[in-house]
């Protein structure tokens, strides 16, 4: 049994300006202590699509205008659409059994609490335990997180780390309370590639320790490559290719996901020069007829000005969502 089933999901935006269709009818499962990985360029619905799951999606101009949200936990599937984001059902569930790592961690760590106080502050809540059994596991949590000296550390400010410990701070806050699902919204945007690496194979190895299952949002395949079981890509608010890992590296189909591949430098290829995707997402205001990537799609045809491709299944486990097929 799946862990969480996405079915249709439709988050949108009304503004002054119009409606912005952020996610447009997006389908995807994330199974139990497997990595799914979310891959587009940014405006295209990754970071909106997990804010929904966690009930974060801002109330308004924001609304889940249609879908479902299935979490299966227990032996019992409840649709996380139809509960109220701010009750309390929610809230036992949100910090609890699905957590998430925020993209920039100073701006998601309070300045004026220490590191442990706001690692305690989802221990207390959550597990119903006093100050001192909770200051005892937010330094485990630091610990567990690599943090050197998480005696001391659990006691400063966030000024005083280091980004790469900031991130394994909200690491540690995240896995507090051993969540079934982790969301990991670009952890590692803001770190050099050397911790970079260090809290990929940290979250790897957590994974396994914790049997907890992620969901990878990140627009860098190399991460995706080291991270993933299954991947979706997505563009415009629609998910455009979904396959397992291997699949998208080696079986790539859609003519975006192409574009991706072909924008990375690699160290097997001796090729002089990177062929980037031609243009820029389209304004969410102003999406063009048909498919949204034929602006940019060096194999668009007449009927992709005109219609919508729906998602199909071209091999066991690998949809695609293109005329080409």
């Amino acid at each position: 049994m799946p862990l969480i089933e996405v079915r249709g999901l439709k988050t949108y935006f009304y503004t002054e300006d119009g409606v912005v269709r952020a996610v447009n009818g997006v389908n995807f499962v994330i199974e139990p202590e497997k990595t799914l990985g979310v891959v587009g360029e940014s405006g295209c619905g990754k970071s909106v699509t997990a804010f929904s799951i966690m009930g974060l999606v801002q109330s308004p101009p924001g609304k889940i205008d249609a879908g479902e949200i299935i979490y299966h936990r227990n032996g019992n599937a409840t649709d996380l659409t139809q509960l109220n984001t701010k009750g309390r059902e929610y809230r036992a569930i949100r910090g609890n059994e699905i957590a998430m790592i925020f993209q920039e961690p100073m701006t998601s760590l309070n300045p004026v609490y220490t590191i442990g106080n706001q690692i305690m502050e989802a221990i207390i809540l959550h597990q119903r335990v006093g100050k001192k059994k909770a200051h005892k596991k937010a330094t485990e949590m630091l610990r567990a997180v690599g943090i050197p000296i998480p005696e001391q550390r659990v006691d400063e400010y966030p000024h005083q780390l280091s980004g790469g410990m900031r991130q394994r701070a909200m690491i540690a806050m995240a896995l507090s309370c051993n969540p079934a699902l982790l969301i990991a919204d670009e952890p590692t945007t803001a770190l050099d590639v050397t911790i970079e690496a260090q809290v990929l194979e940290l979250m790897n190895t957590l994974r396994k320790e914790f049997n907890a299952a992620i969901q990878f949002i990140t627009h860098d395949l190399g991460v995706i490559a080291h991270m993933a079981d299954d991947v979706v890509v997505m563009y415009l608010g629609k998910i455009v290719e979904s396959a397992s890992v291997k699949d998208i590296f080696h079986n790539t189909k859609h003519p975006y996901t192409q574009g991706l591949m072909n924008s990375i430098p690699s160290l097997a290829t001796t090729k002089e020069r990177l062929i980037p995707i031609k243009g820029v997402v389209p304004d969410p205001f102003d999406v063009p007829p048909g498919c949204g990537f034929e602006p940019r799609c060096p194999h668009a045809m007449d009927v992709c000005k005109e219609q919508i491709p729906m998602l199909k299944e071209v091999s066991s486990g690998h949809q695609v969502s293109c005329f080409l097929y």
